[in-house]
């Protein structure tokens, strides 16, 4: 019996939907499109919200609707996928990464407040494997500082901070709907926001920079461009998936906080690795262990068929890219660097079966001589 890392949670229902979407004709521009934006802004209980195509596409239009030039710094984690800090990048600003607390993998707020400079002209967090920031903190040092804040909500379709969902703690969250996450278009995102004005200028980048949608032009094809956009759309059939999705998606994280739970039981006997502690705020996009000879254990996963992977092997900093542009030290980032040796992400999707949670346990504990 082998385990799958990810499976979708896409039912029978979902595919009709898309599949009468696509037989419509009216593939962009539709009101699943519109739907999916609404039920989202429900869900996260923010005002405004957009489809885009990707995570990656969300921040880099949030970058440019700030304002990001050539010679503003903004702060990022120096744990995450390449996309937080490319989106910076893409703007001709500059990524300054920052150091992360090695238990949570979140960015460490006394780290951050090292590196503001009068350039720093933004801060973008990352809610690593759906567990909230400490926005109390974080929010605080960008008042102060008088800097923009971006939530990279990439895992946190479900995470909260208090009572509040993420994505509202700054001028925008981005969301992620990529294959292996809690909801999926195929590729896809969101970006909410509870500014107008962002909101209107966000909406004309992700569309060439043109000033009305379909339904609002009196003439066919009439229309103007105020600005240089892109086209960073979603397609009315991905949008439609998504809908479906975030319809159940209470059900889905409720299963996942269950799995959770059942992980946590089973594993904490076992000296050898950790997880954090249970949370109803956390949306468990990935289970994390972090483990003694991580490398062997990802070996007898792989022997025994089992899906996982690492949320994330290499820190940012020592990426190629980065590594050439900017000549950081390994020793500035001790805790990304201990993060990225240790952890591993476990199977945690709803339709895992408790015969597949239970081939993981007991591959743990006999690697670690358990059983």
């Amino acid at each position: 019996m082998s385990v799958k890392f990810s499976k979708p949670n896409i039912s029978n229902a979902d595919l009709e939907l898309v599949k009468s979407t696509i037989k419509s004709g009216w593939l962009t521009h539709g009101k699943n499109t519109s739907l999916f934006e609404k039920e989202f802004r429900k869900f996260t209980n923010s005002k405004y919200s957009l489809t885009v195509s990707s995570c990656t596409a969300a921040l880099h239009i949030s970058c440019l609707s700030i304002g990001l030039e050539k010679g503003d710094e903004v702060i990022v984690p120096a744990m995450s996928h390449t996309a937080t800090s490319h989106a910076v990048e893409y703007t001709g600003a500059k990524a300054i990464f920052v150091d992360i607390n090695s238990i949570t993998g979140n960015i460490n707020p006394e780290e951050v407040k090292k590196k503001i400079t009068k350039k720093t002209k933004a801060l973008i967090v990352v809610h690593m494997a759906g567990l909230s920031c400490d926005m109390g903190k974080i929010k605080k040092i960008c008042i102060n500082s008088k800097i923009k804040l971006i939530e990279d909500c990439a895992h946190s379709v479900g995470t909260k901070f208090g009572s509040t969902h993420a994505g509202n703690f700054g001028i925008s969250g981005c969301f992620s709907f990529y294959p292996t996450k809690q909801i999926t278009t195929g590729e896809g995102g969101m970006l909410v926001t509870n500014d107008y004005n962002f909101y209107k200028k966000a909406k004309r980048l992700k569309a060439f920079g043109i000033d009305k949608d379909i339904n609002q032009r009196k003439k066919q094809g009439k229309y103007d461009v105020l600005n240089l956009g892109f086209n960073y759309r979603l397609t009315d059939f991905q949008s439609a998936l998504g809908l479906k999705q975030i319809k159940k998606y209470k059900k889905n994280l409720k299963k996942r906080h269950s799995l959770a739970k059942k992980y946590l039981k089973n594993l904490k006997h076992i000296k050898e690795i950790s997880c954090m502690p249970f949370s109803y705020k956390c949306s468990y996009f990935v289970f994390q262990i972090f483990c003694k000879k991580r490398d062997e254990l990802l070996q007898e996963f792989k022997k025994k068929k089992i899906g996982v992977s690492i949320h994330y092997a290499t820190p940012l900093p020592f990426m190629t890219y980065y590594k050439k542009k900017y000549r950081y030290k390994k020793n500035n980032f001790k805790f990304a660097k201990k993060y990225a040796d240790q952890n591993i992400s476990l199977p945690i999707y709803p339709s895992l079966k408790n015969i597949e949670l239970s081939k993981i346990i007991k591959t743990i504990e006999k690697f670690y001589g358990y059983k």
